[in-house]
């Protein structure tokens, strides 16, 4: 930080020396920040980054692309476990269509969005920040809200995914206590490795991610012999398609590019890492949960009752043999560890970023001897512990209509702030007008309407009973810091979107 501030006051003094002492004001006060704001043409800004981007851990600990190509991957698919539903639902070949077709209408503008939006605002935050800058703080406090609920909700799934891979090798983790007792221990093993840094989570998601597409890498060369085209369009009955299951099953294995937003303050140089990251780890998905698929409904007659979680490995049993089975097993168990550490990541950042707002008490924004956000991790592991009561399937539904609702709010805000602040600087921008982002925003939109009226009235009532809990959560907040029971404090290395709506053409926007 000091380094930066000579070299801002030096950059200072070439131009104008007289500005210099106005300059040591601007850096001891916490809310003015090391940017250089000039006033652009018809009513926009234009800024000029002076800083990187807002100083968060040590150089020492960001995360460079390669991890973060495989954390993406983590935090939206993880592979082709749990893909199997969609097969069960709607049969092979609108199976096939939909994870081929789905990545246009959502993946694709998710992550076009994140990929400016983070760029802009390099911080933990990540979509909170988005929001608030559009929409005002109580907006952003409720995202934060319904992201972190969601990403809670959807972390609870893995280890029964990973419980119900291994079940087949030992049926004692089938039910009763000793499921229960292994959930338990492997959400505080992966918590422990949150705990001790996301250098580590992302390094070790990159070999769990390349060890657990091997085996489906093999099983494809196996399969060679056995695949039938004709099998990939195979028709079921339409009124035996359970369109929800169908719809929610796509959807969850493709959201969720836009999380990797909260850690974009670890990151190595986000404003050019995180495009080029999205970028790939958006192939890395598809790929992941599509050429799997393509094999499996290829190689064995269709049997709709049999495609659920955990049929990857009686199918890698059935075209390769017990070796192979054993494989796809332990890629499974581990594609879900890598999924869960990447989750709770994202979802503790994300809590850290929102105390360095002064949306949350400064003791969330307290990091660990590591740099890790110790009570966001866990908070998120309590959550998860919590809600593993709920069946895979209602897991599903809710962390599904959480997020569809949260992404509104980002679509919102995206295009507010492409309104707004037309001049702001978008180290990566996407190349299409106003017009042309409503237009793109349109399908995915579209989406999330159809999967909030599949939800189930028990799913949209705890939905809805954990957003009103955050309407009122922000107000009991701002009582509490008011009344100084709490201790709420921003960070001064963060800029300002908090500025009165009369001085918005001078100073709303930020890097």
């Amino acid at each position: 930080m000091e380094t930066e501030k000579k070299g801002y006051e030096a950059e200072e003094k070439k131009d104008s020396p007289s500005k210099a002492g106005e300059n040591e004001k601007l850096w001891s006060s916490r809310k003015i920040q090391p940017l250089s704001i000039s006033m652009g043409q018809k009513g926009g800004l234009e800024y000029q980054e002076i800083s990187k981007e807002a100083p968060k851990a040590s150089k020492l600990h960001r995360v460079s692309i390669i991890p973060l190509i495989f954390l993406i991957f983590y935090e939206v698919s993880g592979g082709p476990f749990g893909v199997e539903d969609s097969v069960r639902a709607a049969g092979p070949f609108l199976a096939i269509v939909g994870f081929i077709v789905f990545p246009f209408l959502w993946c694709i503008p998710e992550a076009l969005i994140t990929a400016e939006l983070a760029t802009m605002f390099p911080e933990d935050g990540g979509y909170v920040v988005w929001v608030s800058s559009a929409l005002g703080p109580y907006w952003g406090f409720l995202q934060g809200w319904m992201k972190w609920l969601s990403g809670v909700i959807d972390n609870a799934l893995y280890p029964v995914l990973f419980l119900d891979y291994l079940k087949s090798g030992i049926p004692a983790l089938s039910e009763g206590i000793p499921r229960a007792l292994a959930a338990l221990a492997l959400t505080i093993a992966l918590t422990y490795m949150n705990y001790r840094g996301l250098t580590i989570v992302g390094w070790t998601a990159v070999c769990l991610g390349v060890f657990s597409m091997l085996p489906f890498v093999v099983m494809g060369f196996v399969a060679i012999p056995s695949l039938h085209p004709s099998r990939w369009f195979v028709l079921v009955n339409p009124r035996t398609i359970n369109w929800s299951l169908y719809v929610n099953t796509l959807f969850w294995n493709y959201n969720n590019y836009d999380s990797i937003s909260t850690l974009a303050g670890e990151v190595d140089n986000p404003r050019k890492t995180l495009p080029k990251a999205l970028f790939y780890g958006l192939i890395l998905v598809v790929t992941g949960c599509l050429c799997p698929l393509i094999i499996g409904t290829g190689a064995l007659p269709l049997d709709r009752e049999r495609w659920t979680d955990g049929y990857y490995s009686d199918i890698a049993k059935i075209i390769g043999g017990v070796w192979l089975r054993c494989w796809v097993q332990g890629a499974s168990a581990l594609s879900n560890m890598g999924m869960f550490v990447t989750e709770m990541s994202t979802d503790s950042y994300q809590l850290l970023g929102m105390a360095e707002r002064g949306m949350l008490p400064e003791v969330f924004a307290k990091r660990s001897r590591y740099g890790t956000p110790l009570l966001g991790i866990l908070l998120s592991a309590s959550g998860v512990l919590f809600l593993s009561w709920m069946s895979f399937q209602e897991i599903l539904a809710a962390d599904n209509f959480l997020y569809c609702i949260g992404m509104l709010l980002e679509f919102l805000a995206f295009i507010k702030l492409r309104m707004k602040y037309p001049m702001a600087s978008r180290p990566y921008k996407i190349p299409l007008g106003t017009v042309g982002a409503i237009l793109m925003l349109t399908p995915p939109t579209t989406l999330i309407c159809v999967l909030i009226a599949f939800a189930s009235f028990k799913v949209m009532l705890l939905s809805l009973g954990g957003i009103l809990i955050g309407c009122a959560l922000q107000p009991c907040l701002k009582f509490a810091e008011k009344k100084s029971w709490m201790r709420f404090s921003t960070s001064p290395d963060l800029p300002d979107f908090e500025t009165d709506e009369q001085e918005n053409d001078g100073e709303a926007l930020i890097h």
